[in-house]
């Protein structure tokens, strides 16, 4: 079975990360925290290793695309480079809370679908409140490119306030709204080492639609077992509040249940409003008890699923009938990612290159 479309932009696309030589990295700065305010044009230096490029691919990209990848690199000689951006040409908003919490800050990192890097109208005073610090990166729109230049900016983003800031580790946030939602959710499910949460305003995606799929497994296990996830769509958006149906289904059938859907009355496609971004800081910022039972239950299901398609795509190359199986194993992929690996991967090794 050929790749699709999707699949052979993708695979272009990351074909501009190939290298010769990576760029060059460097420390945060050790500055003094700014003053509390809203501080735009702010410039960071240091270069987070969770965004360096093998690391983007082996979290964010399903195995089989991620072994693409590795081939292509064998191929051509080159190398992935290090980093994707020039960290000193990018600039950054803070906002820095009124006070601190005796714990750190809480810190939201925050993907837009605009260009430049905005507090959205009336946020300071609520992350006033409960004591989060936000950031957001420049020139991380929807046009920009995903994996060369969201994601990692966004990555780059945790890293320099956390080095400047003191900022509680258990209280990491990533967020964006309508296509920067979208773009958060990815970063949360590839880096729950990070962020312990996500605040999707407005833009969301089925688990298993590739984007996203489960990293690999310790990762989606540490996901489920502790990462939050809060969706908040205004009643007329229609669209993305069906796409946050769609998307809270496929978490809850895939064992993630730290997840709350909030519904603002009688708003439309538009950043939430202060008190909607209050109700999901509460809900981001409160503890939840871990269901360990229902959570092992429902994992030995999901293996379960994965041990039998495994096995169909083995039965079907057995027998001969490869472009079968070949289909089987792409959906497989596509819908359960790192839980199907290393199976899968061995399976495309004996299949051959898509």
């Amino acid at each position: 079975m050929s790749p699709t479309a999707r699949d052979r932009r993708r695979t272009r696309a990351l074909g501009l990360l190939l290298a010769g030589a990576a760029l060059l990295g460097g420390r945060a700065p050790a500055d003094e925290p700014a003053a509390p305010g809203l501080h735009e044009e702010v410039a960071f230096s240091g270069y987070s290793p969770l965004a360096a490029t093998p690391e983007l691919v082996r979290r964010l990209l399903t195995p089989l695309a991620a072994a693409e990848v590795q081939r292509r690199v064998a191929r051509t000689g080159k190398t992935l480079i290090e980093q994707s951006v020039d960290i000193t040409q990018e600039s950054f908003s803070v906002y820095v809370p009124r006070s601190t919490p005796p714990g750190g800050y809480a810190l939201l990192v925050f993907v837009p679908p605009w260009k430049d890097a905005r507090l959205p109208p009336g946020w300071g005073p609520v992350l006033d409140q409960y004591g989060v610090l936000f950031v957001s990166a420049a020139r991380t729109g929807n046009d920009a490119d995903v994996i060369g230049r969201r994601e990692p900016l966004a990555l780059h983003a945790a890293y320099n306030v956390m080095q400047r800031y003191r900022i509680d580790p258990q209280h990491v946030y990533v967020g964006g709204f309508s296509g920067g939602s979208r773009i958060a959710l990815r970063l949360a499910l590839g880096y729950p080492d990070l962020f312990r949460g996500a605040l999707l305003n407005a833009g969301s995606d089925p688990l298993g639609a590739d984007p996203p799929t489960p990293p690999p497994r310790e990762l989606f296990q540490r996901f489920q077992e502790g990462s939050r996830l809060v969706y908040v769509t205004g009643e007329r958006d229609l669209s993305p509040l069906a796409m946050d149906g769609s998307s809270l289904d496929s978490m809850r059938k895939a064992c993630v249940f730290g997840v709350d859907g909030e519904t603002t009355p009688g708003a439309g496609h538009e950043v939430a409003s202060p008190a909607a971004l209050s109700r999901a800081l509460h809900a981001l910022l409160t503890p939840q008890a871990p269901e360990t039972r229902r959570l092992a239950a429902c994992r030995a299901g999901i293996d379960h699923e994965v041990e039998g398609r495994l096995a169909h795509v083995h039965t079907l190359l057995a027998a001969g009938r490869r472009e079968a199986a070949q289909k089987e194993l792409t959906q497989t992929d596509r819908r359960f990612g790192g839980l199907a690996a290393p199976g899968s991967v061995g399976l495309q090794g004996q299949l051959g290159t898509p």
